[in-house]
């Protein structure tokens, strides 16, 4: 099925998007299994395979559409030295996939491409109540607890 140009080029931006997300997160996982903050890594290795899961559903959408899915394009990776500059990176990567993801949803919408649009609210379900609310969670909680604390949890 041909699809509208501009949606399978929104689609392979949010693409780009989701490939940096996983490159990003594989190398913090490495960096906290590294620092023996086996918590985190779990955690955020769990994440590498969401992001998989996203850019696999975008890849299948822009096929169908007949695209060329492009995997050569990148955002510009944001890596952390410190746990909370790690965290930090990570939610501003979800936030700013959030912008992108509801941007492409309302073009999907007013080209009455619902199929696409249905896809898209589902990434962002899981980038909302997930990704980034468990990031922000992170973060309330070293400010609650402190740095100290909350890294020994993390062993």
């Amino acid at each position: 099925m041909q699809g509208d140009k501009q949606v399978i080029e929104r689609l392979n931006t949010l693409l780009a998007g989701e490939l940096s997300a996983i490159d990003q997160y594989f190398i913090h996982s490495r960096m906290y299994e590294n620092w023996g903050f086996n918590k985190l890594f779990e955690r955020i290795h769990h994440e590498v395979q969401d992001e998989t899961d996203h850019a696999t559903a975008l890849i299948k959408r822009i096929l169908f559409l007949e695209g060329t899915p492009n995997m050569v394009k990148r955002e510009p990776l944001q890596i952390g030295v410190t746990v909370p500059e790690m965290l930090a990176n990570d939610l501003a990567v979800e936030l700013s996939v959030i912008n992108a993801l509801r941007e492409v949803m309302a073009y999907c919408e007013s080209v009455r491409d619902f199929q696409t649009r249905e896809i898209l609210c589902q990434l962002l379900q899981d980038t909302e109540e997930d990704h980034a609310h468990w990031l922000e969670q992170q973060l309330g909680m070293i400010e609650k607890v402190g740095l100290q604390n909350y890294l020994q949890a993390q062993m």
